[in-house]
């Protein structure tokens, strides 16, 4: 991906920072989404920045910034484990953030991990979607905030260099075994991170700082760096000074 008009880049002083300007964002995109449409549909990741940002949430002065009531939760992606198991996307989530809250059960949309397959919490998974925005047959969901991380070898969501998953243009979510971490994952697709009206890149650590520079501003190469196919109409990536330490000095502005 080239950056363009739609993409900001945003440095921070270190992970800690990150956290908190991103839960920041996070209160105020919920805010106005709730004033304008009425709900707050969000996709979360997992993660230790993520993990920092709901710890946050569930805390003063942001827990009482955000009317829960009206927060819709889902995930951007999940690991095929028992939603109780420690490598969660979900539990992670319900340790640090939503045990603190009173959010309605119905608010919670988490990836049924207890089917019998991967693939069936995938189907399962759309279906959920589909009816919480009230889709037509083939349109995409809107969400109000997609937040991603990023990894070393350049996957975002659940969406892995030279994967099946990253060609899916027909399906809302799809589940797939991932040889290189030896676990079944079900992600969104492309075109459902794409469409969210945010999104939001969550990026820490020095050895993130290669693979961000050869993703913002090396070749275009997508099925080598699945990044690059976040086109949505907004993003912002949000990066301490450790995983921007590779990018061209005026191309970011930072934060104090």
């Amino acid at each position: 991906m080239a950056v363009d008009s739609k993409t900001e880049l945003l440095v921070c002083a270190d992970a800690e920072a990150v956290a908190r300007e991103a839960a920041r964002r996070f209160t105020l995109h919920a805010a106005a989404a709730i004033q304008q449409r009425g709900r707050f549909t969000v996709a979360l990741s997992g993660g230790s920045t993520p993990k920092r940002l709901y710890e946050l949430l569930s805390q003063e002065p942001y827990r009482e910034q955000v009317d829960w009531d009206y927060v819709h939760f889902f995930w951007g992606d999940e690991r095929f484990v028992p939603s109780t198991n420690a490598a969660s996307n979900y539990h992670m989530t319900e340790v640090a953030l939503l045990n603190s809250l009173d959010s309605p059960a119905g608010n919670v949309h988490r990836v049924r991990t207890e089917l019998e397959n991967a693939d069936a919490a995938a189907l399962a998974y759309e279906k959920e979607i589909v009816t919480v925005f009230g889709l037509p047959a083939g349109e995409v969901p809107k969400f109000d905030l997609v937040l991603l991380g990023l990894g070393t070898n350049g996957h975002t969501a659940s969406l892995f260099p030279y994967s099946k998953a990253l060609g899916e243009n027909s399906k809302l979510v799809v589940s797939e075994y991932v040889d290189e971490v030896k676990q079944s994952r079900i992600t969104m697709t492309v075109p459902v991170l794409n469409a969210a009206r945010d999104v939001l890149f969550l990026v820490t650590g020095a050895d993130k700082a290669t693979v961000v520079n050869e993703i913002l501003f090396g070749k275009p190469d997508q099925q080598k760096l699945p990044a690059q196919l976040i086109n949505a109409s907004s993003a912002t990536w949000l990066l301490d000074r450790a995983a921007a330490s590779a990018l061209p000095i005026d191309s970011y502005r930072t934060l104090s």
